[in-house]
């Protein structure tokens, strides 16, 4: 069973930072791509970033600049260090993995942090 695990998120006021992370565990052979997605109360889930497996990034406009994506491929750990935080960034953050089990990648999420940004 792979399981992916976060954490990191909490309360923070507007222009602060925080870093999540996330770390898969249980049996599976190579990890493809890692992200962090956001779902804010009352709307759908969005990308925030990924990173694939040779490094490659990619960001959600509305983060580009502030936060930063990588992961630890010995550790099976992806990382988000989100700086400047704004109310608007409030949601619940949850990590995603494209992960091979057997012959075959699959999509696995985690349980979601939450991230909550005062004004």
């Amino acid at each position: 069973q792979v399981q992916l695990v976060e954490s990191g998120g909490g309360l923070v006021q507007a222009g602060g930072s925080l870093r999540l992370s996330c770390a898969a565990s249980g049996r599976f052979g190579s990890i493809n791509s890692m992200g962090w997605y956001r779902q804010a109360p009352g709307k759908q889930r969005e990308l925030v970033a990924t990173i694939i497996s040779g490094g490659s990034t990619n960001y959600a406009d509305s983060v580009k600049g502030r936060c930063t994506i990588s992961r630890e491929n010995a550790k099976n750990t992806v990382y988000l260090q989100m700086n400047s935080l704004e109310p608007e960034d409030t949601a619940v953050y949850y990590c995603y993995g494209s992960i091979r089990v057997a012959f075959r990648f699959n999509d696995y999420w985690g349980q979601g942090t939450q991230v909550t940004v005062s004004s």
